[in-house]
């Protein structure tokens, strides 16, 4: 007998690769061998049954024996449901990280293959091929098309000049996982890694198979649902988590692979401005959070300071390790002489320092520069902002950290200078300062007009509505205060509503008559209306006097945030991604036309529905027009996790990113690209404008038939089918779900909204409207054919978003769907809908593609889907027969019981799926 006698997943033959196989493999007989061992062999049985029903189900394409599944989870107790619910979600906690290993393999496999071939040793290890081409969607690659593009070094070092690049971390309720899950699958994540190692020793190797066994053990003893809502703080902390982790670890690596891409390709380094830095939403995000208050988002600024200077503390401290060079050996430069003695008045060193590093002047220097910041720690009050004013800024530490640089440079120790722990923490200090992630503020357009009107009334003013003062934003850092962001943006009004306020509060300047707020008002469009008039309404503000000196003051520059996840919930996939297309387009236009600088903030989604997907490939979908090298995008729930939990993904995501900008912003700057005369033929040829609206109008009738805008049958058969009843009771977020009080369609946030048709496996804002587009438009002419095949070879916009259509429809399972339509008891059923759209869909895209079948433009990620499915199939079942259960019964106790599984249900779903909302 194998020693873990557990799951037999019989994952070879699959196609997924060796390496993936063995691990899934090694993870499911662990957990297999530990429920028997802990829950009983009768648990491991109906664990096994119902997962082999519905592969063979799968495999056989025979529907009774999914029934046969169903009936034998009919007899199943709740408290045997539970179990099995938490077994299967622990194997996809687990089957997630062995695939998170099987990306970071392939990446570092494609890295070890790429890289000059002259280094010592060649780019990583001597066996297999090896080429001096750079791994592809990578800054090296990057700079290496520049240099064959004929671009010089300055010219390459002024387009980094123009990055300004700034992922955004909300906490949107997207992650269904708690932080005791997330850090003990980071656990398991290094021990799987570390298994991979090929120089391990046996020794080693049992070590390590018995920390993964005591890991998955203490997973699966483990609650999934919190008990509790987390707080708004706990959701600062979860933030933190990241920010001081990998993402501190990521722009220290960021900026080194610049300078490595430079010295291979120009033989030179550069001076590399902050072009990558980190905002964030989580404590001060107020849009419905009546929970954000002016005293949490004071606590947050406080404690991103303070953790800010710790994290500087032990940086420094390895630095000071690291810079021993005595003046007995190398004579130090008058500039740091000069500065140890101005030091020298200033602060009063212990004795004992001064001592022991009077012929090291490195250290000596770095032991005042502790002492500076030591000193600031001593003067944060989480409460009283105003008290944090410094007479030592973040630019003070970097003028510091510059002058040691400098100093090593001009004594011949250039390569020190540039590279090892000095340059990561001059890195750091220039990305994150004392403040770490500027906060932005968001509120709702109806709050500002509510609070105007009352002041009105009331011919007075209230005094402290910003929560913080122009004195406190001064001494925070001008920097850690982002942009005041205008949700719901409707009309002119609503972001002269916020100035007005924040001129009543004291914060800003009235100059040369015109009133001036030191910070960026940002309109979000959201609707489809406003999408479709966010040009007219940017023009007007640009002509208004009063904005038109707020701009001015802000050197020109306006932000502008596009809201990808409430525009499709009110139009649909195809009208909400054309609506903003045509929006980005128009919006840029108008700005060149006022001489205005430009900065787009995507509003993107963790789902297809609320536009996720790679974010490299949106970048380089947008219109050339704006793309300028300014860009943010937010990075939300589940996403910051896959994102940020590994070191190796972390590093390769924003690398992508960098990529995907630097290039498409030095395309932009040619006079002539195919792609930007593809697009400027778009913009003025009538007829395929004119596809494209007719294209997002058939699909949005579609998508509006089906809801009915929230009041008719087909909004009843959705609160009847999908589980949003519970999806709104899950406690993964301190927001509520919804806008009200209640839970209808209006008010229900785009989260919730994609959540629960993610559930039941329909995914509908991913593709639906689709099929009825695309029949409909070859039905009227079948010569559209062709040219729909012309833009998917030649517009990134169309194939971006015709392949992201796929991709959800490859997940899609009507099989599966259709057991949650049978919930619906009373009412019309828009099942037969949802399937014939999907089937026109499906077979217009394969004639548009010339694929075989969905999705075989990525045949890995297909087949991972294909081998998710039959055990994602049982969780649905269990929670079609809990959602059955609490329906039927009236005892309140029970409906309590029901309840907590149906939580349950939802992340063992989520988890299988890889994206709630």
């Amino acid at each position: 007998m194998p020693r873990w006698d557990g799951l037999d997943l019989g994952t070879e033959g699959t196609g997924i690769s060796k390496p993936l196989s063995r691990q899934v493999n090694l993870l499911g007989s662990m957990l297999g061998q530990i429920t028997r061992e802990q829950i009983g062999e009768g648990l491991f049985d109906r664990v096994e049954d119902l997962r082999i029903l519905c592969k063979r189900a799968e495999h056989e394409d025979d529907p009774s024996l999914r029934d046969e599944a169903v009936d034998r989870i009919a007899d199943l107790d709740e408290d045997t449901i539970v179990r099995l619910l938490h077994i299967y979600t622990t194997f996809f906690h687990l089957a997630n990280q062995a695939e998170q290993q099987e990306i970071i393999r392939i990446n570092r496999e494609r890295a070890r293959q790429s890289g000059p071939t002259d280094w010592p040793m060649g780019p990583g290890s001597s066996d297999g091929e090896q080429n001096d081409k750079p791994r592809t969607e990578s800054i090296d690659a990057a700079v290496a098309s520049l240099k064959e593009q004929g671009y010089s070094l300055d010219e390459v070092v002024d387009l980094f000049g123009q990055l300004d690049i700034q992922p955004t971390l909300t906490a949107h309720p997207t992650e269904a996982r708690r932080r005791t899950v997330l850090r003990k699958q980071k656990r398991i994540a290094e021990l799987l890694s570390t298994l991979r190692r090929p120089n391990a020793t046996p020794a080693e190797r049992a070590e390590t198979l018995d920390d993964l066994h005591a890991q998955i053990t203490f997973l699966l003893g483990t609650d999934e649902v919190p008990a509790d809502r987390p707080t708004v703080r706990e959701e600062v902390e979860q933030g933190h988590y990241f920010l001081h982790g990998s993402i501190w670890d990521t722009i220290a690596d960021i900026h080194r692979d610049v300078q490595h891409a430079l010295r291979r390709h120009y033989d030179a380094t550069a001076k590399i401005p902050a072009f990558l830095q980190y905002r964030s939403w989580i404590g001060s995000d107020r849009d419905g959070n009546p929970n954000v208050t002016a005293d949490v988002t004071r606590w947050t600024f406080a404690k991103q300071r303070r953790d800010t200077i710790d994290h500087y503390l032990d940086e420094l401290e390895h630095l000071r390790d690291d810079l021993s060079l005595s003046r007995r050996q190398v004579d130090p430069s008058e500039a740091l002489i000069t500065s140890i003695e101005q030091d020298a008045q200033e602060i009063t060193l212990p004795d004992e320092l001064r001592r022991q590093y009077r012929h090291e002047p490195y250290r000596l220097k770095l032991c005042y520069v502790e002492a500076r910041l030591e000193r600031l720690l001593d003067r944060i009050d989480e409460t009283h902002v105003e008290d944090m004013a410094a007479d030592f800024t973040a630019d003070d530490l970097l003028a510091d950290l510059d002058l040691l640089a400098e100093g090593l440079n001009q004594q011949g120790f250039r390569e020190a200078g540039r590279s090892g722990r000095l340059h990561r923490l001059r890195a750091l200090v220039k990305t994150f300062g004392f403040h770490l992630a500027a906060l932005d503020v968001r509120q709702h357009s109806g709050v500002h007009e509510e609070t105007v009107s009352a002041l009105l009334a009331a011919a007075g003013v209230e005094a402290d509505y910003a929560g913080l003062s122009e004195r406190a934003i001064q001494a925070v850092d001008p920097n850690a205060v982002g942009s005041y962001i205008v949700s719901m943006t409707h009309t002119v009004s609503d972001l002269l509503e916020p100035m007005l306020l924040a001129k009543e509060a004291g914060l800003g300047d009235v100059a040369d008559g015109a009133f001036q707020c030191p910070t960026d008002m940002v309109p979000l469009f959201e609707t489809i209306d406003d999408l479709d008039a966010a040009d007219d309404r940017m023009e007007t503000l640009f002509t208004h006097p009063v904005y038109a000196a707020q701009v001015e003051g802000r050197d020109g520059f306006q932000e502008i945030m596009l809201g990808y996840s409430d525009s499709n919930k009110d139009g649909g996939y195809w009208m909400a991604n054309w609506a903003l297309h045509k929006a980005i387009n128009d919006l840029g236009i108008v700005c060149d036309e006022y001489d205005v600088d430009l900065r787009l903030f995507h509003g993107r989604g963790g789902t297809v529905g609320r536009g996720g997907g790679r974010t490299s490939q949106a970048i380089r979908a947008l219109p050339p027009v704006v793309h300028n090298g300014r860009i943010r995008m937010t990075e939300q729930g589940e996403v910051i996790s896959f994102r940020y939990a590994l070191p190796d993904i972390a590093r390769r995501h924003v690398e992508q990113l960098v990529n995907a900008t630097l290039t498409s912003t030095a395309e932009a700057q040619q006079e002539e690209t195919y792609e930007k005369m593809f697009v400027d033929k778009v913009s003025t040829d009538s007829d395929v404008a004119g596809l494209m609206d007719r294209f997002a109008a058939y699909a949005m009738e579609a998508y509006r038939d089906l809801i009915d805008d929230g009041t008719g049958p087909g909004w009843r058969w959705y609160t009847r089918v999908t589980p949003i009843e519970h999806v709104s009771r899950l406690p993964i977020a301190s927001r509520p779900v919804s806008r009200g009080g209640g839970v209808d369609f209006e008010s229900l946030r785009a989260i919730p909204w994609n959540f629960s048709w993610t559930q039941p496996r329909y995914i509908v804002p991913g593709w639906f409207g689709t099929g009825h587009a695309l029949h409909r438009l070859l039905d009227e002419d079948p010569d559209r054919l062709d040219t729909f095949r012309t833009l998917y070879q030649d517009w990134s916009f169309f194939r971006t978003v015709l392949d992201s259509a796929q991709r959800e429809m490859a997940r899609v399972r009507l099989s599966i769907a259709e057991q949650y339509d049978a919930l619906n008891e009373s009412g019309p059923s828009f099942h037969d809908t949802i399937e014939t759209d999907y089937e026109r869909a499906e077979e217009a895209i394969l004639q548009i593609t010339g694929q075989d079948a969905l999705f075989d433009n990525n045949p890995v990620l297909k087949k991972s889907i294909r081998l998710r499915n039959p055990y994602t199939d049982v969780l649905n079942l269990l929670q079609v027969e809990l959602m059955a259960r609490h329906r039927a019964t009236e005892d309140e106790s029970e409906r309590d019981t029901l309840s907590q599984a149906l939580l349950l249900s939802l992340n063992g779903i989520a988890a299988a799926m890889q994206s709630t909302g």
